[in-house]
């Protein structure tokens, strides 16, 4: 159970090899997180996220706490799966906080000429976050409580021409978590939408960085403060709230020319 201060005792990481997730799970285990599960394709990748994750709770937790980071099997392109592999993870116990953080990025350029390839972006990112985020948010109206934060993206406001493959997969995320976030208003289940900007992480390694790019530690602190003052939607930095509402009322022919 979360207490006064919105920190979580428990915490399930859907995407559990995310930067972004990692971090977060860093700064909850430095509070009151006691449990990790780290849900994703079984690989080398997720095995050695647990691994450090453990070695980090020996520093990050208070002396004498006992911190357990466990593993599941979870593939957000197998939605027919997720009742089943979810649903075990809840009945070993309530959990306080789920964190969807997988995702694609995708290749624009080439995906745009592989439709098969644009469908994955699209299912992974979109689909598949909609099938875990309900089974999630289910198993939380059950037990009452819960919050679930949702790692949406800047590019969900207006994608750009650069982008669109990714950002209109990230608007439909965003919109359907700010509708079940209404959804479960009054029902003890918190939903946060975040919406970071450009990430310093693996998967935007060789990419021009775009302005008021951050990292994965920043907006962990930016979910910890959302989390804090249970906030509706968090912007990594702050400062891309009010850039965006002038982008996002832009006449098409000047948003066509800003550059990709």
């Amino acid at each position: 159970m979360k207490d006064a201060f919105g920190a979580p005792q428990s915490l399930l990481v859907l995407g559990g090899t995310s930067e972004i997730a990692l971090a977060t799970a860093r700064r909850c285990l430095a509070g009151r997180t006691r449990t990790v599960w780290l849900a994703g394709r079984p690989s080398p990748a997720l095995d050695q996220a647990a691994a450090r994750l453990r070695e980090d709770a020996a520093s990050l937790a208070p002396a004498g706490a006992e911190v357990t980071v466990r593993t599941v099997a979870f593939d957000a392109l197998a939605p027919e799966t997720h009742e089943e592999v979810l649903g075990k993870v809840f009945a070993e116990g309530d959990l306080d906080m789920a964190l969807l953080a997988f995702g694609v990025l995708g290749d624009q350029r080439r995906d745009e000429h592989d439709p098969a390839a644009a469908v994955r972006v699209a299912q992974t990112n979109y689909t598949g976050a909609v099938s875990a985020g309900l089974v999630c948010a289910q198993a939380m109206r059950v037990q009452g409580h819960g919050s679930l934060v949702v790692l949406s993206s800047v590019a969900a406001e207006r994608p750009r021409r650069a982008n669109f493959l990714y950002g209109s997969s990230k608007a439909g995320l965003d919109a359907f978590a700010q509708g079940l976030g209404d959804a479960l208003h009054g029902s003890g289940v918190h939903v946060m939408v975040v919406r970071p900007g450009f990430v310093r992480t693996r998967m935007t390694e060789g990419l021009e960085p775009a302005p008021f790019a951050t990292t994965a530690e920043a907006v962990a602190e930016a979910i910890e403060g959302g989390m804090r003052r249970r906030a509706h939607t968090v912007w990594a930095p702050p400062a891309l709230r009010p850039v965006m509402s002038v982008l996002r009322h832009l006449p098409r022919g000047l948003f066509r020319r800003i550059p990709s």
